[in-house]
């Protein structure tokens, strides 16, 4: 649709006027150019910067603001409790069970992986107390409007990113998660549901929206898990969303430059070919289906260890397997809509066909 045409009242939700945006949708990537393109044409796109550096922070979020102009951008970190104090990946991998190690060894004998080229994602530095600190630093001396917090995040750090006019968006996978985030003072709430991609709860997001709106009274909610047409959005503002809160759907933008063998399993899938597995992270997260999830799935896997143990377990082999392309065992966090990719397009165009379809469905509906 034209740019200059208005939208429907529907979808005029008082969170636009907050960040000057023109759609009501925000959108989560882990790729600069995706967010700096989505909050060019009028959403909001938020930067997954959770295994990134502090320094990478700084450089990459400086980036997306020279990208993204004037338009609002935002930053997403994951600062989960009870996680070591220090940055000492050393001293987790000296404890490290041996069942799973010989695991793992299996693994790379049964699927002839090449040795690590290099550390892992998950294990260039240890989720810690420590990194959390720097990276949280990095966050608040930028000029982000957004920032936004899985798993909780720490007072203190809330309440200097509100000092710098930083607005809050905690995201909520239940009801009680949503009144522990109106309470540590989040601005507004993302209720992701199980349909989500990577880390997900146990409510499917038609039944966790609306309880969500319900606590939340006059804090905004954007909607999340599977949106990724314009029918999800125009759902989402049914069930009382003031926007969506997307993912998914810009993993096969031009812009994110996927693996070509990871985009090829994600635009073939369909919404059952995703699971739900601990062997990533050691908290559930969403995926593409592979051999990777089936060996940890089988009778005689052992059980995942808990965060941050299973990242140092697994992070070398993960990006062992990505660098030498190990196809089978490739995977990826997907969400339930996945069966909705289907073609790779521009931000741009992906943006635009959502919004249509919204207007469509919401003037169908006389709303």
């Amino acid at each position: 649709m034209n740019d200059n045409e208005p939208l429907p009242a529907a979808m005029r939700t008082p969170i636009l006027d907050w960040f000057g945006m023109r759609h009501p949708v925000f959108a989560f990537s882990h790729s600069v150019p995706v967010v700096a393109q989505v909050s060019r044409h009028g959403g909001l796109g938020v930067y997954g910067a959770t295994r990134r550096t502090p320094d990478e922070i700084r450089t990459e979020l400086a980036q997306l603001r020279q990208l993204a102009g004037s338009a609002p951008i935002g930053v997403n970190l994951v600062l989960p409790p009870g996680m070591p104090e220090e940055n000492d990946a050393q001293a987790i991998e000296r404890e490290l069970p041996p069942r799973h190690r010989e695991f793992i060894a299996r693994l790379y004998e049964k699927y002839q992986v090449p040795a690590p080229k290099r550390r892992g994602m998950r294990t260039r530095f240890l989720r810690s107390n420590e990194v959390s600190r720097q990276q949280m630093q990095a966050v608040i001396d930028s000029d982000v409007e957004l920032v936004a917090c899985g798993i909780g995040a720490p007072g203190d750090f809330v309440e200097r990113c509100k000092r710098r006019g930083k607005r809050i968006v905690a995201l909520c996978g239940s009801p009680k998660h949503a009144r522990r985030a109106i309470d540590s003072g989040a601005d507004f709430l993302v209720a992701q549901g199980h349909d989500s991609g990577a880390h997900t709860g146990p409510i499917g997001t038609f039944s966790l929206v609306p309880q969500i709106v319900d606590i939340a009274g006059p804090v905004p909610v954007l909607a999340a898990g599977g949106v990724v047409t314009g029918r999800h959005l125009a759902a989402s503002l049914a069930l009382g969303a003031q926007g969506v809160w997307t993912g998914s759907v810009w993993l096969v933008a031009e812009e994110y430059g996927l693996n070509p063998i990871i985009l090829r399993k994600l635009l073939g899938a369909g919404s059952e070919d995703t699971v739900i597995t601990r062997s990533e992270s050691g908290k559930t997260l969403r995926q593409i289906r592979s051999a990777w999830s089936d060996e940890w799935a089988a009778p005689d896997a052992p059980r995942p260890l808990a965060m941050p143990y299973q990242d140092i377990l697994v992070g070398d082999l993960l990006g062992a397997i990505d660098d030498h392309e190990i196809e089978p065992l490739m995977h990826y966090a997907v969400g339930q809509g996945v069966a909705y990719l289907n073609e790779v397009r521009p931000v741009a165009a992906i943006l635009e066909e959502l919004v249509a379809q919204a207007v469509v469905a919401l003037r169908r509906l006389g709303a």
